[in-house]
């Protein structure tokens, strides 16, 4: 039996023996069994890190994952930076990078984008539309990650293999991010939530007779309007975490908004550094389940208030 068999690498003739991470409390996986992703556009992002990395990589980067072995994740224009902790007591620097996009790309990908009401409503709704690639075909770019050559990445650990399985964690954990604000993928090719969604409210004025003809397209985006009074979201993001005006003339209409916590999706993940995910996805069940008992409340079956008949 060979005790390095599958478990050591060589590299100008020096071995590295397995080890085992440092323990360590950082970012935890949601996903603690199966799939990281959730969304077909996070699993697009996952599925280019797969075509990279042999299993045994990234059955150990899966499990830094979920073990909270990431310490940290910051995303920047076109490139991502992140802590890792292994085995050695200073933690491994992952960077990530990814090629931006020009301004004429962006001009033209915008243009397809504002052309179809239905990746304007998608997107207003925090969703990526199922067809959004096409929009970047016909700029002649792609979205998402295609070949080796479209990613840069980097790590200072000793594996020789690139990527390795901190820089595979770094990807899972990005997968999930992606789930809840799929606009940090395009922040990763260079434009901002704001930026997109300012660009689509412009384009979109030459296409309101178009947007009518998708019923519920148009529903979903005239509802985000409607949320927002229609002014910006920029004018409405430094007051929607604090308490709102008061009450006394508070009157209520009892009924289901046409689109689920469609402002929580517009405005992405709260100032909480690493406990953002957590709040948003809390934040959006807690909305669920009060639609739901508000709705029992006002309109369940009154019958068992009855008296019993004698």
């Amino acid at each position: 039996m060979s005790p390095r068999r599958a478990s050591y690498r060589e590299d100008n003739d020096h071995y590295f023996a397995p080890s085992r991470p440092l323990r360590a409390d950082g970012i935890r996986a949601e996903h603690q069994t199966g799939a990281f992703a959730k969304s077909w556009w996070a699993d697009r992002w996952i599925a280019a890190l797969e075509r990279l990395v042999d299993s045994g990589r990234l059955a150990r980067g899966r499990a830094y994952a979920r073990k909270g072995q990431v310490l940290e994740i910051n995303i920047e224009p076109g490139k991502v930076s992140a802590r890792v902790q292994g085995s050695r007591p200073t933690p491994y620097k992952i960077t990530i990078n990814i090629g931006q996009l020009t301004n004429q790309e962006w001009e033209r990908v915008l243009t397809a984008l504002a052309a179809q009401a239905i990746f304007t409503a998608s997107l207003l709704n925090g969703e990526m539309p199922p067809d959004v690639e096409t929009a970047f075909d016909a700029a002649k770019v792609s979205l998402f990650p295609q070949t080796q050559q479209d990613l840069t990445t980097k790590c200072s650990c000793p594996d020789a293999a690139n990527p390795c399985k901190h820089l595979a964690a770094v990807f899972y954990l990005l997968g999930e991010r992606f789930d809840q604000d799929p606009f940090l993928i395009f922040r990763l090719r260079g434009r901002t939530r704001e930026e997109i969604l300012g660009a689509l409210r412009a384009g979109r004025q030459g296409y309101g007779a178009e947007r009518q003809g998708h019923g519920a397209a148009a529903a979903i985006g005239a509802a985000a309007e409607k949320l927002t009074d229609g002014r910006p979201l920029e004018e409405l993001i430094p007051t929607f975490w604090q308490e709102g005006a008061p009450l006394e003339h508070f009157t209520v209409s009892i009924a289901a908004p046409e689109v689920g916590a469609v402002l929580l999706k517009r405005l992405g993940a709260p100032p909480l550094g690493q406990d953002a995910t957590e709040v948003s996805a809390t934040l959006t069940r807690t909305y669920a389940i009060v639609t739901s008992q508000a709705l029992d409340l006002a309109f369940g079956d009154e019958e068992e208030d009855e008296p019993a008949a004698a």
